[in-house]
């Protein structure tokens, strides 16, 4: 699966206190959106046999950066307005609780949390809305692959509840009015297709909540940040 590039900024220096934070790696509010900074300039002393719970990670930044507008593949996303979002939904690091090997996608249906395992016994946490009662899947499965702008095909079933969706019936464009929003990461379990998709959707409001088909909805943002760290037909737990 080809990556794409993390969208990242960062001011001249941050404080010994910042990076041993317990918490998601934070900067100060005055950030600016510019995407030119030279590179983060850290302290390299070393701690001693002191390790910070949380490290440090370029593209798990100030949300006022993360959920920024961008163009990416000629479509520009609209900023996130992330206040307006409780900040448990925000991506960050944090300490693994799922236990599984680094480079395992963990959604957790309950907690309306994405892991992506990291080395080291953490994980980088993404906020997500999943589907509705009767709509949901679980199990342990793989991403066979990914796609950018992916086309959006609205199954029979769903086109028999939503008949004006016939119209998409061969398809729909990808775009930033598209359901799966920026990429969408497809789950297959014993080599066949589940028809259940991790996603972005432009719809970021809906993160938090149990109101989908039963697919795995990212901020659009957060999405494109996964998508770029996943390598491989990853393995992905639904519990």
């Amino acid at each position: 699966m080809s990556a794409s590039k993390s969208v990242s900024a960062f001011p001249r220096s941050l404080s010994r206190r910042a990076l041993l934070g317990l918490g998601a790696v934070s900067l100060a509010a005055g950030c600016s959106r510019s995407f030119d900074f030279e590179p983060l300039e850290l302290d390299n002393i070393s701690t001693g046999t002191v390790r910070p719970r949380i490290s440090v990670d370029k593209a798990v930044t100030s949300p006022d950066v993360m959920y920024a507008s961008f163009t990416d593949e000629g479509f520009v996303l609209p900023e996130i307005p992330y206040q307006k979002l409780e900040p448990r939904w925000r991506r960050q690091i944090v300490v693994d609780p799922t236990g599984e090997a680094p480079g395992t996608i963990v959604v957790r249906l309950q907690e309306r949390f994405l892991y992506l395992v990291q080395p080291g016994g953490e994980a980088i946490r993404y906020g997500v809305g999943i589907g509705r009662d009767g709509f949901l899947w679980s199990g342990r499965a793989n991403i066979q692959y990914g796609r950018k702008w992916p086309t959006w095909t609205p199954p029979r079933e769903m086109i028999a509840r939503k008949p004006e969706l016939v119209k998409y019936a061969g398809g729909q464009p990808g775009g930033l009015d598209n359901p799966l929003g920026a990429r969408a990461l497809y789950i297959y379990k014993d080599n066949q297709d589940t028809g259940y998709r991790v996603h972005g959707s432009p719809e970021w409001w809906t993160i938090g909540q149990a109101m989908s088909s039963g697919c795995v909805r990212m901020i659009n943002q957060d999405v494109i940040d996964l998508y770029s760290r996943v390598s491989g037909k990853s393995p992905i737990v639904v519990s």
